[in-house]
């Protein structure tokens, strides 16, 4: 089996085994050539040799194919070449001790890539972040810092909300839910209800609110954040910083010149292995006989908006660290909530909750809603197509589960 290796200087050799790479690369190039991508081929085979430029060359040329148009659009070949550069890429400041700037480069391969190297790009990142952790340790000391405190002031927060807010039909409560009462009286009928007690044994329940445990897993890794009010903004953007940036971002008091930085509905747990041995998967994502469809994570600071919306997808929105408030609307209601007309927005309302205007949307203040304010170790289970918006109260850390429902349970 052949590695990827690079010298620099007197440093000794430092490599990590490609063996997707190694066994795919023919047939993957191939492939780019008969799709245009003669450049591309020429600067790969340079780079396999150990030519930086060429690999940066390289990359180069596959970012610009997956920035040519929609990323729908986006031939898989051209993702899965710009993985196989970000490898040869990363392999040069491996071997050059520039451990920060391969962990960089190989998330970018993970975000923006395809899925024939990932085995590769995984078990580079977790050779790449040995190095980076014993660096990251000793410089955290023994140290503990809290990203939530114990502080809450309801009064003020009911200042910040929704009218109406917390007045009138509160989301039931109920205390480790057995499975056969949720089938019964909460999924098959469609009844949001938060569940207590059922989240004791997970790590993350300890371990997130420390800001050190953090930045030690995940300080030196890319992730994509949302920059602004919410993605129905015009000054709404998006961009990829170190988790220690975003971290510190929300740590500070205005988050970013464009507004807060929010890292939403991102597979982080795909990305970071390590977040992911922190939870665990509900047993109540398994009524109905279906499958998981994504797991996502949600991490902001206070202030942050969800506006109103809807899912396809029966949803468990754990709550980890922090609070958030929570308001929804039945699935009855979508024609008087007024959803974006076309297909990108479709399942967003064009109703404001933070400001409604009364003279656009007359009787949205009469429509009935539930809402709560979701504490740390809740889960709300949000049924398919049920409106909700989402407003974080406290820096918060929540991860949802979305399952479909199985064949037999949709037809009967």
């Amino acid at each position: 089996m052949s590695t990827i290796t690079a010298i620099g200087g007197d440093t000794p050799s430092r490599h990590f085994d490609t063996p997707t790479l190694d066994r795919e690369s023919p047939v993957l190039l191939h492939s780019i050539s008969e799709h245009g991508g003669y450049a591309y081929v020429r600067m790969a085979a340079l780079a396999d040799a150990g030519d930086i430029r060429a690999a940066e060359a390289a990359r180069e040329m596959a970012w610009e194919q997956l920035h040519s148009g929609p990323w729908h659009s986006v031939l898989p070949v051209w993702r899965d070449a710009y993985s196989m550069a970000c490898l040869h890429v990363a392999r040069h400041h491996y071997g050059n001790g520039e451990f920060k700037e391969a962990l960089r480069v190989l998330d970018m391969g993970i975000i923006m890539g395809g899925t024939l190297l990932r085995k590769d790009l995984d078990s580079a990142i977790e050779k790449v972040s040995e190095q980076t952790r014993s660096v990251r340790v000793s410089d955290l000391g023994n140290s503990e810092h809290r990203l939530v405190g114990l502080n809450f002031d309801v009064a003020e927060v009911l200042q910040l909300l929704p009218v109406k807010s917390l007045s009138s039909n509160l989301v039931a409560k109920k205390s480790a839910l057995s499975l056969e009462k949720f089938l019964k009286d909460h999924y098959l009928s469609g009844s949001p209800v938060i569940i207590s007690d059922c989240m004791a044994h997970w790590p993350a329940k300890t371990k997130w609110n420390n800001e050190d445990y953090l930045l030690r897993v995940a300080g030196d890794r890319t992730v994509p954040v949302e920059v602004g009010k919410n993605y129905l903004c015009t000054e709404w953007k998006q961009e990829l910083i170190s988790f220690s940036e975003f971290l510190q971002r929300i740590k500070s008091d205005d988050c970013s010149p464009g507004g807060p930085t929010y890292l939403a509905q991102h597979p982080l747990f795909d990305q970071i292995n390590e977040l992911r041995k922190d939870i665990f998967i509900p047993d109540y994502c398994f009524t109905g006989g279906g499958e998981l469809r994504s797991l996502n994570a949600w991490f902001g600071p206070a202030g942050t908006v969800t506006p109103l919306h809807h899912d396809p997808h029966h949803n468990i929105l754990a709550q980890v660290v922090g609070k958030k408030y929570i308001r929804l609307y039945s699935s009855s209601f979508s024609e008087e909530l007024f959803p974006y007309s076309g297909t990108m927005l479709s399942n967003s309302s064009q109703v404001d909750l933070d400001d409604i205007d009364e003279t656009k949307f007359p009787k949205v203040q009469d429509l009935e809603f539930v809402d709560c304010i979701l504490e740390e170790g809740e889960m709300l289970y949000i049924p398919p197509k049920w409106w909700h918006y989402v407003r974080s109260l406290t820096t918060s850390l929540s991860v949802s589960f979305w399952w479909s429902e199985g064949e037999s349970s949709a037809a009967s």
